[in-house]
């Protein structure tokens, strides 16, 4: 939106109108956005085929980023089932929330595992991924067949 003003671009992105100055500048210096004093004291901010450019190219990287991050992350769950596998169990229990928990969820499901529901009795019954930020990890208790 090239009518769009410091003081709203500042409000949209929760930060202070300095600091969107500051960035205004230093992509004229390099030559993605352009100025055209629209009024007296109103300008416009137009995107050059520079800045379009590079737009492009970090949207690219943020995608492969993602799909490396996607990647990543059911490798690891894969690799947990299997020891999840390997110790006789059949379902598993996924603690957390977001995007990491919906790829622990959608591996668990393609690898043949029965999702448990949260239940506070029987929590240790049933081996839990965590999902902590990014990482995975395995909580198990051991089976244990026969006699105790």
């Amino acid at each position: 939106d090239p009518d769009v003003n410091q003081a709203t671009l500042a409000s949209l992105l929760g930060v202070a109108v300095g600091t969107v100055n500051w960035h205004l500048k230093r992509l004229v210096a390099k030559g993605y956005v352009k100025v055209k004093r629209a009024q007296r004291r109103k300008l416009r901010y137009i995107i050059t085929p520079e800045g379009l450019a590079f737009r492009a190219h970090l949207t690219v990287n943020y995608i492969e980023n993602s799909l490396k991050l996607y990647r990543r992350i059911r490798l690891r769950v894969r690799e947990l089932l299997n020891e999840v596998s390997q110790a006789g169990y059949d379902q598993i229990r996924i603690q957390g929330e977001g995007d990491i928990a919906d790829i622990c969820k959608l591996t668990c499901l393609e690898q043949g595992f029965q999702i448990a529901e949260q239940d506070n009795n029987f929590m240790n019954s049933v081996p839990t991924l965590e999902v902590r930020g990014m990482k995975v990890l395995l909580q198990m208790e051991k089976k244990y067949h026969g006699i105790q």
